[in-house]
């Protein structure tokens, strides 16, 4: 998602050993339960997956430092309930691409664009906060849209590739190549996805709702060319986040007064943003299983976050969260809006967005990203595969089905 430091404004048939995908749509419930039961009995045995490294395309919801090394860096609160200082996360810790890389027993990724303090042995993050998938013809100080662009990101990692390989190669010592990745090991790593989300922010921006839904197929064909391109660079095991309930993020009801009727869902979310959210899921998930046939030795596993998040939201009480339509970090009181970590006036007295007392409480950290807590309820419910497609756990993403 946009980081708001910037804003001027605020199913698969499964047979034993490898099976062929085919449209979802074809079976009925109790098809697709023994689907998920041949998944388990199928990778009961089998062992998991050496990852020996994580590759991640993605905006702030996956951004551990690159929009921070490329502009302003995030400052405090930010970060400083788990990494004690601020961590080039627009969260109070880990997101959900930290606890990927601790359920793989891999260390947290370096961005590619930090220069300092990074180790690359293990894989890189080309993740920026405000990224897009279709190149947006604005500045990251317009409205916090990152310049690095999907498209962006994939020249990145093929331009790390090359050298990365070309320095492996001329080093003379273990210690000249323990931060850099084994060149061999580019087809064994984890490719991971998570944007789309800003493409449908910009969207609701710019565009009536006619034409957003006529976008889509082209955000999700870019998409798709990314995987592409990583497929002919060796990649084989591609991890892909559909887009989450945008229309729960607390700011889409900043400014907002005397809502019509239906304008919002039970939950307090904008029910259109989340209907567009929907679509484009439904579309991303239909060109992943057409991408399966394109890409024969490619393992792609489609990841229902949407509903991780919307289970979230819709339970948050029960699962010991307060409202989540409250904000932990900002001061936001009638209609001012002091950003978190930042200084405003209120009142006519100057006013810090500070951090609630107990970030673990909280869904929205600033009401655009999720606090850390909710980062880690995600991630539980979405790593064990469960909301998968094909429904294997991220331990065993590296077969294909």
């Amino acid at each position: 998602m946009f980081s708001p430091r910037w804003c001027a404004k605020a199913n698969p048939v499964v047979k034993m050993g490898r099976a062929k995908p085919v449209h979802s749509g074809f079976f009925l419930m109790t098809t697709w339960l023994v689907v998920i039961s041949a998944v388990s009995v199928e990778l009961k045995d089998s062992p998991a997956c050496s990852f020996p490294a994580i590759y991640n395309f993605g905006d702030s919801n996956s951004d551990t430092g690159g929009i921070s090394a490329a502009f302003v860096p995030i400052s405090g609160p930010y970060g400083e309930g788990f990494f004690r200082k601020p961590a080039g996360r627009d969260s109070d810790g880990r997101l959900i691409v930290d606890f990927i890389a601790e359920r793989l027993n891999l260390p947290y990724l370096s961005a590619y664009l930090n220069s300092l303090g990074t180790n690359y042995r293990h894989g890189a993050n080309f993740a920026t906060g405000g990224s897009t998938i279709r190149r947006q013809n604005e500045t990251i100080f317009e409205y916090g849209i990152s310049p690095f662009s999907l498209d962006i990101q994939i020249v990145q990692f093929d331009q790390f590739k090359a050298r990365a390989t070309q320095l492996y190669q001329q080093a003379n010592t273990s210690m000249e190549r323990s931060k850099l990745p084994v060149p061999e090991e580019f087809s064994k790593a984890l490719y991971t996805f998570d944007i789309g989300q800003n493409d449908l922010s910009v969207g609701f921006r710019k565009l009536n709702t006619d034409q957003l839904r006529a976008a889509i197929p082209d955000i999700v064909n870019q998409l798709a060319s990314a995987v592409q391109n990583l497929y002919q660079q060796e990649g084989r095991a591609f991890w892909i986040h559909n887009t989450g309930p945008i229309g729960c993020l607390p700011v889409n009801l900043f400014y907002k007064h005397n809502l019509p009727p239906g304008y919002l869902d039970q939950y307090g979310c904008v029910k259109d943003q989340n209907d567009m959210a929907i679509e484009f899921n439904k579309q991303l998930k239909d060109r992943v299983i057409k991408l399966r046939t394109e890409l024969p030795e490619a393992a792609i596993t489609y990841v229902d976050v949407y509903a991780a998040k919307y289970g979230l939201i819709s339970n948050a009480k029960t699962e010991g969260f307060t409202d989540p339509l409250k904000i932990c970090c900002g001061y936001h009181v009638n209609d001012t809006h002091i950003w978190c970590g930042t200084k405003g006036t209120a009142n006519g007295k100057e006013v810090y967005g500070a951090s609630c007392e107990n970030p673990s409480l909280y869904v929205s950290w600033d009401g655009v990203h999720y606090a850390e807590a909710a980062n880690h309820w995600v991630a539980n419910h979405i790593l064990n595969g469960s909301l998968s497609d094909p429904p294997i756990p991220i331990t065993q993403a590296c077969y294909r089905h």
